[in-house]
């Protein structure tokens, strides 16, 4: 799996369970804050209305960039192994 670094309006899913939220891994939702200098990002899932459902905080490895384009390979994409 690649990552690349998250960015402001990036498209995410979650790569985890957040039960307590009624979030499940899967769920789609967009960066709208940094936080901590890039250790965690402030992500809003909403409906198909764009109304939000759900706002939280989330650690990098919780979440997935979704990219909608071909990733050419380059030197700034990092390989992660799970």
């Amino acid at each position: 799996m690649t990552t690349n670094t998250i960015k402001l309006l990036d498209v995410v899913a979650l790569t985890v369970d957040l039960p307590q939220y009624n979030l499940w891994r899967g769920q789609v939702g967009t960066i709208v804050e940094t936080l901590a200098e890039g250790a965690a990002f402030e992500v809003e899932f909403s409906d198909r209305n764009g109304r939000t459902y759900e706002s939280l905080g989330l650690r990098p490895e919780q979440i997935m960039v979704l990219h909608f384009e071909p990733i050419l390979p380059d030197a700034s994409t990092e390989m992660v192994t799970a």
